[in-house]
């Protein structure tokens, strides 16, 4: 199955449906040399966004890819890489962390592209809403960004709807560059803020998704049903945090009631997990992540159980989750 490539939101920018996206791994499980290989496994498929964060690893996550791309010998033009921006990476230094005012932003930028190598991103994102800082300062700081040409496209993520639109309004009333798209989890397991929240924003202001968590942080791989194995992700120090929803006896049921309908399309409940969020027309791109090349050609597989998402087995999906 070819990849496909959708608009992002109203933009005239195409990515991939499936992209690769570095949390958690960057840094924390992969060198640059399993980075590029990872990469590349993901590029082979047809991706041409890979998602990234100033916050990963404190930064190493971009200093790392930006590496792995080098090395890795891609022309500029060849792909769409993305950076967030608002936990920081300097500690409880004032000013410069969870916060979007305009200082943070400006010089933020400046140390995201530094540590990629890169002279622009595509897409930068508010990483979170600040309630701090009003939203018309972060709105022409980030209107700024795109006008230095230091990323092209700007938007948020977990932003709550009335932030979105009351940003892009700011944007409108000033002719400044408006936010683009958006960056929310959304999996079987956490569907509201997709399906509801936003719904009035795809139409009224064209907003585009590259949803993260397709995988709900590995619960719906089914590897936690019996417990957490060695070597995952909640076993890594810092995310201790993920340990109790991964093992939630609950959501492990609905997990177990997935593994049918996946066996029954000769599917892994990974690809169906992910198949299922790019079913959604409204999402633009489906954001992966692995911690080996084999996980990426694994993930990459959603595209082939993608046709067979019709009306009977998305009604079963329903029935397994609700």
């Amino acid at each position: 199955m070819e990849m496909q490539y959708r608009r992002l939101g109203r933009s005239g920018l195409k990515v991939s449906v499936l992209s690769f996206g570095s949390w958690v791994t960057f840094g924390d499980q992969l060198d640059v040399g399993l980075a590029a290989d990872c990469l590349a496994a993901a590029r082979e498929a047809g991706v041409n966004f890979f998602d990234n964060a100033e916050a990963y690893a404190g930064g190493e996550s971009e200093r790392i890819m930006g590496r792995a791309i080098d090395r890795l010998g891609w022309p500029r033009h060849s792909y769409v890489v993305s950076t967030k921006l608002y936990w920081g990476i300097h500690g409880a230094t004032v000013n410069m962390s969870h916060t979007l005012n305009r200082k943070y932003l400006l010089q933020g930028i400046e140390g995201s592209l530094e540590r990629f190598g890169l002279e622009l991103v595509d897409l930068v994102f508010c990483h979170r809403p600040d309630p701090d800082t009003p939203v018309e300062e972060t709105v022409w700081a980030m209107s700024d960004i795109v006008s230095r040409g230091q990323a092209l496209y700007w938007g948020t993520s977990e932003w709550p709807a009335d932030d979105i639109r009351a940003a892009w309004e700011i944007a409108e009333r000033h002719h400044l560059h408006k936010p683009v798209m958006e960056q929310p989890q959304y999996n079987l397991l956490a569907r509201r803020t997709v399906e509801r929240d936003y719904a009035r924003l795809y139409d009224d202001i064209g907003l585009g998704l590259t949803t993260w968590s397709p995988l709900a942080s590995g619960l719906l791989t089914g590897k936690y049903l019996d417990g957490v194995p060695e070597g995952s992700r909640a076993t890594l120090p810092g995310y201790e945090w993920l340990r109790d929803m991964l093992t939630a006896a609950e959501a492990n049921a609905k997990v177990r009631a997935l593994a049918d309908v996946a066996s029954d399309l000769g599917c892994s409940l990974a690809q169906l997990a992910i198949a299922w969020c790019a079913h959604n027309p409204r999402v633009s791109t489906v954001i992966t992540g692995a911690s080996r090349p084999e996980q990426v050609v694994e993930n990459m597989g959603a595209l082939e159980v993608l046709p067979h998402l019709d009306d009977a087995v998305l009604a079963r999906i329903d029935a397994a989750v609700r």
